[in-house]
């Protein structure tokens, strides 16, 4: 018999918490439905959860705000319900470690499918790369997979956000080949995007900057027009 999955609902609108509540657990997914953040932190010490489902737009703290405090305290995986379309707002819930967007009006059948893939990558093995070892190497650069971290050549260490190292792994395990922006967006994030979306854009320039790479003249990130991004250095294990 498949596990049933645990999913807690933040949402403000009691009639969104209640259709979706009864929608998934037609999906063996059990979901507790909250509307603030002060019931999802109490619920989420009570309850174990396998994934959260959380509104951007809440009274009082936001959403953004609500998935910044789970990042800190957990990985578990956060799927966000919004209902702004524009590409920043995306890359930001992806820096603070949203695991996938569903924008406003959706079919809850598409939040089944959105749960069950991130679930899927969530739980299974995330890296092939070196596998066993903890840093991989790049241009003077050192990766911790496991710190998430970057070391610059100065020995500077520099944070990434979860959407960033996903982004960049996926780039070190494919070194100097051209990947597309679905490509890389599905690594960012578990899920392929639609091909007018530009977020990646913004999110590869943001890892440019933290890297160091000139926007205008970049050495590591290159953009290859029409097609994608090609990431221009011999990893070493």
């Amino acid at each position: 018999m498949t596990d049933v999955i645990k999913a807690l609902i933040v949402d403000d609108d009691p009639d969104i918490r209640e259709l979706l509540s009864h929608y998934l657990l037609g999906f063996n997914i059990q979901a507790d439905a909250v509307a603030d953040g002060p019931t999802m932190r109490h619920a989420l010490s009570a309850q174990r959860y396998d994934v959260v489902i959380l509104d951007l737009m809440l009274p009082g703290e936001d959403g953004l705000s609500l998935c910044r405090v789970i990042r800190t305290e957990s990985d578990l995986p956060v799927i966000m319900l919004t209902a702004r379309s524009e590409a920043s707002d995306r890359v930001v819930g992806l820096e603070l470690g949203a695991d996938d967007y569903v924008v406003k009006p959706f079919e809850p059948r598409e939040l089944v499918a959105r749960i069950n893939s991130v679930l899927r990558r969530t739980r299974g093995p995330r890296e092939t790369v070196a596998s066993g070892a903890d840093e991989v190497g790049f241009e003077g650069w050192r990766l911790n997979r496991v710190t998430r971290q970057v070391t610059g050549p100065d020995q500077l260490v520099v944070p990434l956000s979860k959407a960033e190292f996903r982004l960049l792994w996926s780039f070190i395990e494919n070194p100097r080949r051209v990947l597309s922006r679905d490509q890389l967006m599905d690594a960012a994030r578990g899920k392929a995007i639609e091909a007018f979306d530009r977020s990646i854009d913004l999110l590869v320039s943001r890892l440019r900057q933290k890297l160091g790479d000139d926007p205008k003249a970049p050495r590591l990130l290159k953009t290859v027009r029409g097609e994608g991004y090609l990431f221009d250095a011999k990893v070493t294990r």
